[in-house]
């Protein structure tokens, strides 16, 4: 299920190999805003903030989760995606390639390494705040395209699939203290995704979790079974 889009960088005016919508099409972008130069995503992260639909109300993660996408559907938003994301890398003269999967009930997008160039790393950002405000675009030109509300995730040179895997490992020292201690035990802030990774395991190993905090500083307690 997992498809590779090869971007042209080297000559921008190239149409991308995917052009589908009208959200995606060059003519109808401003380059000068789509331009890394011109546009510090890293400021629109700072000052937006972002609603993860995976998350409820109460962010425990423990609550019913969101009826599951036809699979036919995240493939479509991860083809809109991919046609986005290579124009704005063609305009903004960037090297990557697309990377389109399904992970259970949304797209993965990922930009990867391409045998032209690395992915600059300042697509990610500190602490990943220019990939939040990319993957938020990228969501907002899928909804555009099919008017449904996207809930996919973007990630770039592998940035969030390294930090997944250290979270998981956190969160299990978390629970092997709270089962040894039976006390409450809070963590470090984190961003909604961070969160969302740490609630799954700690609902997985048998305890329960809970966010507390305001943003940017909310943090997840695991709590005693």
């Amino acid at each position: 299920m997992t498809e590779q889009h090869d971007t042209v960088v080297d000559d921008a005016a190239e149409a991308p190999t995917h052009q589908q919508t009208e959200p995606t099409s060059p003519d109808a972008m401003d380059t000068d805003a789509m331009d890394t130069d011109a546009v510090d995503l890293e400021t629109v992260a700072n000052d937006t903030e972002y609603a993860d639909t995976e998350h409820t109300d109460t962010d425990t993660g423990t609550e019913p989760r969101a009826p599951r996408r036809k699979v036919a559907d995240l493939e479509r938003e991860g083809e809109v995606a991919a046609d986005f994301l290579e124009t704005l890398l063609d305009i903004a003269d960037l090297d990557g390639d697309i990377d389109v999967d399904v992970d259970g009930d949304r797209a993965a997008v990922s930009i990867v390494d391409s045998e032209e160039g690395r992915v600059p790393r300042r697509l990610i950002g500190t602490d990943g705040k220019v990939l939040e405000a990319l993957q938020e675009l990228t969501r907002l030109a899928v909804q555009a395209a099919t008017g449904e509300r996207s809930r996919l995730m973007l990630d770039v040179a592998g940035h969030r699939a390294e930090r997944r895997a250290a979270l998981v490992q956190i969160a299990r020292r978390a629970i092997e203290d709270v089962k040894a201690t039976g006390e409450r035990t809070s963590l470090e802030p984190m961003t909604a995704f961070e969160r969302k990774v740490v609630h799954d395991e700690v609902l997985a190993a048998g305890l329960v979790s809970e966010s507390d905090g305001v943003e940017p500083k909310r943090f997840v307690v695991v709590l005693p079974a």
